[in-house]
């Protein structure tokens, strides 16, 4: 019972066609009916072309979305290996040492923890929680001391005690971890690299000293918080803008002194929490009354 067969062509490619049975009333095919069925068809063919372009589009957005969530998984794996293969090169010396044991335990311990969450977060499942209140000194601490194995050892100077921030606690430790490691690895093992942490001005100031091979003019300003840009050899160039990104999330900002062949230094500069306080038993009373 097919009748007519009207192709449905955009920009001179034919993706389809559309089969009609035989009308019931009587139609002559002149040349206004076939005029009137191309502009159909190609009507139907260019809403078919935008169908297929917004899938096209989709699925692009897809697997750039994983490929961007693949080279931070990727570089947080590369700390992860650099951790183990640390801890595995002092096992010959310190293996017999309980301390060791103990602390080789828990290293690996963390490090599967982190492990199963990037898998998890690859996968997409991964839903951050709310920021919270996050104690900034006992974070800094715990990093320093998970750094203390590398050479030189950060050493961490006194604060000004309790400093709070919002923030998520596992997504700060890792860029301040970061900076740290990348604070050592710019850094002679006769040198030596600071971490204070400090209240100006209504914020909080993470700041990181080295005295290593500091950088050039040029990479500052042009190459440092771009992703992909390294002086590492085997550097992702991934670290540092995720650290400068997430940190201006939080409404902070990172500052950057350098001189070649005499240092660098990295502040992380965060508002501070300020905890709301509860009015006063009278104030509510009287609130009340």
């Amino acid at each position: 019972r097919a009748w007519l067969v009207v192709p449905l062509i955009v920009h001179e490619e034919l993706l389809g066609f559309v089969v009609l049975a035989r009308s019931k009333g009587k139609i002559s095919l002149n040349w206004e009916v076939s005029d009137l069925l191309k502009t159909a068809g190609r009507q139907a063919a260019s809403y078919l072309a935008q169908l297929e372009a917004a899938k096209e589009l989709l699925v692009a957005r897809q697997f750039e979305s994983f490929n961007r969530m693949s080279a931070f998984v990727v570089h947080d794996l590369k700390n992860l290996v650099s951790q183990q293969s640390l801890l595995l090169s002092n096992s010959g010396k310190h293996k017999h040492k309980p301390a060791f044991q103990d602390d080789m335990i828990e290293t690996i311990a963390q490090s599967v923890e982190k492990m199963k969450r990037l898998l998890v977060q690859l996968r997409g499942g991964y839903t951050l929680e709310p920021p919270a209140p996050v104690a900034l000194d006992d974070l800094v601490r715990q990093v320093v001391a998970a750094k203390s194995g590398l050479n030189p050892a950060p050493r961490l100077e006194a604060g000004d005690g309790a400093v709070s921030v919002v923030a998520h606690r596992a997504r700060l430790e890792r860029v301040i971890g970061h900076l740290i490691q990348n604070a050592v690895e710019a850094t002679p093992p006769e040198g030596c690299v600071v971490v204070q942490l400090l209240r100006q001005n209504g914020t909080a100031v993470i700041s990181i000293t080295d005295t290593g091979c500091g950088m050039n003019e040029q990479f500052m300003r042009y190459r440092l918080f771009k992703p992909f840009e390294s002086t590492k050899a085997t550097g992702m160039g991934i670290g540092t803008y995720e650290a400068r990104e997430y940190v201006n999330e939080l409404g902070g900002r990172i500052e950057v002194e350098t001189r070649e062949a005499q240092g660098t230094i990295f502040r992380v500069v965060l508002p501070l929490h300020v905890p709301e306080r509860a009015p006063a038993p009278g104030v509510l009373a009287k609130g009340l009354g």
